[in-house]
């Protein structure tokens, strides 16, 4: 692996990734609603659909599938969708990832969770596209392919990771200032707002 390449690489990915977005904008909601341990569920399916889109990128997978929008709609309306009725469900306090005020709710399972992350993470053609865009100028042609993108997918895969459990962290920090004041009904709809904005934004996106 090219260290020139590799070096300019890390900066450039934690850059993107620690902007705020969709993925981030769900662990953030994640970590204010169930905490950081357990949205390590649904990093979990983000981080592989992160993998998956990555690798697809760089083998040119994805450049096809950035001709044909059409087989993007589907995925990303019913991914939309799901977000934004659990984001309405939290208004209503009614919903999986809501805070429950008493013992009668479930509470998301652990499939449920990676599922989310997972759609979130392969859903939004604009991830796609950075993939696409961000990958081949640190590819260096005179080594072998497949070593470089182990290494890029690795470190992608570590700064993605870390990014959310910052996230997660602030959100987490968040329901405790908000639990102090008793304000459980405020923090739900916070929360809910988030997950409605990650819902839209996957729709539309």
């Amino acid at each position: 692996m090219n260290l020139a390449l590799l070096s300019a690489f890390i900066p450039t990915f934690f850059f993107v990734s620690i902007t705020p977005g969709m993925c981030m904008t769900l662990a953030m909601t994640l970590g204010m609603t169930i905490g950081v341990k357990r949205a390590l569920w649904m990093m979990l399916g983000e981080l592989v659909g992160v993998a998956m889109v990555a690798t697809l990128s760089a083998i040119g997978v994805a450049a096809l599938l950035l001709n044909y929008p059409s087989v993007f709609m589907v995925l990303k309306y019913l991914g939309g969708a799901y977000l934004a009725f659990i984001g309405i469900q939290m208004w209503l306090s009614k919903g999986k990832m809501a805070i429950k005020t008493d013992e009668s709710g479930k509470p998301a399972s652990q499939i449920d969770l990676i599922s989310q992350g997972f759609i979130t993470a392969i859903a939004n053609p604009k991830g796609w596209a950075f993939f696409v865009a961000l990958l081949p100028p640190f590819l260096d042609a005179e080594n072998p392919l497949a070593a470089q993108l182990v290494v890029l997918i690795s470190i992608i895969l570590t700064l993605e990771f870390t990014c959310l459990v910052i996230y997660a962290t602030g959100g987490k920090t968040l329901k405790s200032l908000l639990m102090k004041s008793g304000n459980v009904r405020i923090m739900n709809r916070i929360a809910g707002s988030l997950m409605i904005g990650v819902g839209f934004w996957l729709a539309i996106g």
